[in-house]
């Protein structure tokens, strides 16, 4: 665990039901020409640009239809900027809460997208202060409204790498867990499991912290009864716990880093359709045994506490928690990564390019290319 360490906080986080009330008036307090973001169903947003057009607020809308890739940040910051907004805001699940944030950072700026992608752009730094940014979650999983980075898919490098700079962090960040009422199963697992590993690999990392660990310690076990509940059937309080646990998850990342999941994750995701929690979900198991093998002390203590997390959380035994984690995850209905359409001879690839992913610097230990290649196939 360090000792010394900074953190990187959102500016203002409002939490609880009913927060979205405050919308409106949030984006008018940061600009008076808006730009928002929304999944492919523009009806899901249309109470905000109705509410926004009333105020007297400019509106121009992009739809986010599938993860960020660079040709739909390009399209968002073109549309931003032929409509000169001056705020941006984002209504929807990870991959909205990222196209946004990275349109928002892009509309200043004076450089293409790939100049500020880190390993397989230019990796430059932003030149230009980004315009205020609003985040409205409707999934709870990735964190990303407390996070300062946005994932962007580069199909020519089959890859998806981050745009990264303190100022991503939202002006506004308005987690109103009601937003994530009802959704489906299949969201409600893969975001859900991909929350539960955003808290789990920043308490086993080696950047871990009093700070990060004060979060985690507590939001493993409620995520992961939460998730357990929300399976069985819809529960209003179960959402507002995972909606918790998710944003404790962007503000562990953020301040503590990740670890081998979401080091596989990017090339991964670069490759296959699976969304990104399905991907996390199916390696979490996986990377907790080969990191169990791999360490011992500190580090192993945490692991055997995470491992009694999920003993009490899905009532089995300790010493069989994290085979029974990865059972009771298929049971639920989460693809293996043998789905996706990937070839075996796709996996040591996959594993040299996880090996220079700035998540993998989070990982307790440094875990071979061998062992990465075994904890996929691990996952088929």
């Amino acid at each position: 665990m360090s000792t010394a360490f900074d953190l990187h906080l959102p500016r203002h986080v409002r939490f609880g039901r009913d927060t979205a009330v405050e919308a409106v008036s949030t984006v008018f307090a940061h600009g008076r020409r808006a730009l928002v973001v929304h999944g492919a169903n523009a009806a899901r947003a249309q109470w905000l640009v109705d509410g926004l057009t009333e105020m007297g607020t400019g509106c121009a809308c992009l739809a986010c239809p599938h993860e960020p890739d660079v040709g739909l940040i390009e399209t968002g910051v073109a549309l931003g900027r032929q409509a000169d907004v001056d705020v941006v805001v984002g209504l929807g699940g990870g991959s909205v809460i990222d196209t946004a944030k990275a349109v928002a950072a892009l509309i200043p700026a004076a450089g293409d997208v790939l100049d500020y992608l880190e390993v397989v752009g230019g990796g430059a730094a932003l030149d230009a202060t980004p315009l205020p940014f609003i985040a409205l979650p409707t999934t709870a999983g990735t964190g990303t409204e407390a996070t300062r980075n946005a994932v962007i898919d580069v199909p020519e490098a089959r890859r998806k790498v981050s745009l990264r700079d303190p100022r991503l962090l939202p002006a506004v960040a308005l987690v109103d867990p009601a937003l994530t009422d009802h959704s489906p199963a299949a969201v409600t697992l893969a975001s859900g499991l991909d929350a539960v590993t955003q808290v789990i690999e920043p308490y086993l990392s080696g950047q871990a912290n009093r700070f990060t660990d004060a979060l985690c310690r507590d939001a493993i076990p409620l995520g992961l009864t939460a998730l357990r509940r929300l399976m069985a059937g819809e529960d209003p309080a179960a959402r507002d716990d995972m909606a918790w646990v998710s944003l404790t998850g962007g503000l562990a990342l953020a301040n503590a880093r990740l670890g081998a999941v979401h080091g596989l994750a990017g090339p991964l995701g670069g490759m296959t359709d699976l969304p990104h929690g399905a991907i996390a979900g199916a390696l979490l198991p996986a990377a907790l045994r080969a990191n169990r093998a791999a360490t011992h002390g500190a580090t192993a203590a945490r692991i055997r506490a995470v491992e009694g997390w999920i003993a009490d959380a899905l009532g089995c035994a300790a010493d069989t928690a994290i085979d029974h984690l990865a059972q009771w995850s298929r049971t639920q209905g989460l693809p293996g990564l043998g789905s996706a359409g990937l070839a075996r001879s796709d996996l040591p690839a996959i594993a040299a390019a996880a090996e220079r992913s700035s998540s993998m610097k989070g990982n307790p230990v440094v875990l071979p290319a061998e062992t990465l290649v075994a904890m996929m196939e691990s996952a088929w």
